[in-house]
């Protein structure tokens, strides 16, 4: 009877054991992922959004991409083996597609979606025209949504009490970041920090900064890149995220934890998933700041160990765009025409005599060129419109016959050399007679 009993008795327990068991999984498995949930991704041609988006769904980039381009990421819940499908739009870089825009973003998805905001590190000096650019679109076509004024400040709110509720518990026994899955009273939210959220346009924003995998190596020597410019890249895009309420994500896909981080985040933010990696800024090319992490006083951190840079300084100062012989982009940029070489020459030979005419008494073995006054301001000492540089412009200007590509021979040939000795030996005696002047000119 008593064996009986411990039998049953400790049947009981298996059985109670095995309930709490199944309480346990089925209170796990009471999250359910949305399949309303999508993400915007944004951002200047050439800065990888298709390389990256084709990194987080596992697959190779396309070869060709135009206007809106439409996908899907698979999110697993690890925890109760809940799956959906994450909708993704990719928008063109070009100006003349931003008209798609209600396509991926409009008032019936406000606030299911998270926009993705790129920016390469192949260019750093185009951040902030890129990144105000794009805002400027973002908060220009959320304005525009037939939405009422209380629906509109209802999504800024939101994203100002998900920002107040981050919070990092560091430790995989809770696995919620952001306070996920506690309820929180918004009376005991503190009030954001400094500069935090002061621009706030009601969608979930993530900075991506790509292809860090430059950093370093031939790039920070073509650029004379120091640790202090990075650093300095680094406390600026904080400050504009911190501004904007936005995550910061450095990646490559070089470097696949930075891409599964970016990828874990965003299932955070839309599908509630854990997200357990923390705050990284000491990695240079691997930061990650998830929102409401971040503050003027953690960025004073960095800013305090930049040498010799004023973290205050302007940002295009410090970091320059590259001389490359052309134009740098710009949208308004203009066409400019090209001058007959004719026309060029008669232009100078004007100048020369109207210079003239307002200095009469000018030399006629000098050149034009400007100097200090008294005044500060400039002034200057002009050609003889009968000189030898006045004449030899005239010269230049009457028709030559053209010069024999073919044989490189004959008298056309030779006319072009004679005009090029002719100028050089003319810029030699010039420069010989304004140095004589200049050696007369000093005080004994």
């Amino acid at each position: 009877m008593e064996q009986e009993k411990a039998v049953k008795v400790g049947t009981t327990k298996v059985e109670k054991n095995l309930w709490l068991a199944t309480l346990f999984e089925q209170k796990r498995g009471f999250r359910k992922l949305m399949s309303n949930k999508s993400v915007l991704v944004v951002g200047e041609n050439g800065t990888g959004k298709t390389s990256l988006i084709a990194q987080l769904q596992g697959k190779k980039p396309p070869k060709y991409g135009a206007g809106l381009e439409f996908g899907y990421i698979d999110v697993e819940d690890e925890s109760n083996g809940d799956k959906t499908q994450l909708v993704v739009w990719i928008l063109d870089g070009d100006a003349e597609h931003t008209n798609l825009l209600p396509i991926a973003l409009n008032e019936n998805n406000l606030g299911e979606l998270l926009v993705m905001l790129t920016v390469s590190m192949m260019e750093p000096w185009a951040w902030p025209e890129q990144l105000n650019y794009w805002i400027n679109v973002l908060e220009r076509h959320i304005e525009s949504l037939p939405l009422a004024a209380e629906q509109k400040e209802a999504a800024r709110k939101r994203l100002v009490t998900k920002w107040q509720s981050y919070c990092y518990t560091g430790s995989s026994l809770q696995p919620t970041n952001g306070c996920q899955n506690k309820e929180i009273d918004v009376d005991e939210l503190l009030p954001l920090t400094k500069d935090a959220l002061t621009t706030n346009i009601g969608v979930d924003l993530v900075v991506v900064v790509t292809k860090t995998d430059c950093m370093g190596g031939t790039f920070q020597m073509e650029h004379e890149y120091g640790d202090q410019h990075f650093d300095f890249m680094q406390q600026w895009i904080r400050k504009f995220c911190l501004c904007h309420g936005a995550a910061l994500f450095y990646t490559s896909i070089r470097k696949a934890t930075t891409c599964e981080n970016l990828q874990k985040y965003i299932f955070h933010r839309l599908n509630g998933l854990p997200f357990l990696p923390p705050p990284m800024v000491a990695d240079q090319d691997a930061v990650l700041v998830p929102a409401g992490w971040d503050t003027l006083k953690k960025i004073d951190i960095l800013t305090e160990n930049i040498p010799g840079i004023d973290p205050d300084c302007d940002y295009m100062y410090i970091i320059k765009a590259p001389f490359t012989g052309s134009a740098i982009f710009n949208r308004d940029l203009e066409f400019v025409e090209t001058v007959d070489e004719q026309a060029f020459l008669a232009r100078q030979l004007e100048i020369l005599r109207k210079l003239d005419q307002a200095d009469p008494e000018g030399g006629g073995d000098s050149i034009s060129r400007t100097h200090p006054t008294s005044t500060g301001q400039c002034s200057a000492t002009n050609p003889d419109p009968d000189g030898p540089l006045a004449k030899f412009f005239a010269e230049l200007m009457q028709k030559k016959p053209p010069i024999n590509s073919s044989t490189g021979d004959g008298p056309e040939s030779e006319s072009g050399r004679n005009d090029t000795e002719k100028l050089g030996a003319e810029l030699d005696r010039l420069s010989s007679s304004i140095k004589k002047k200049e050696v007369q000119k000093k005080p004994e």
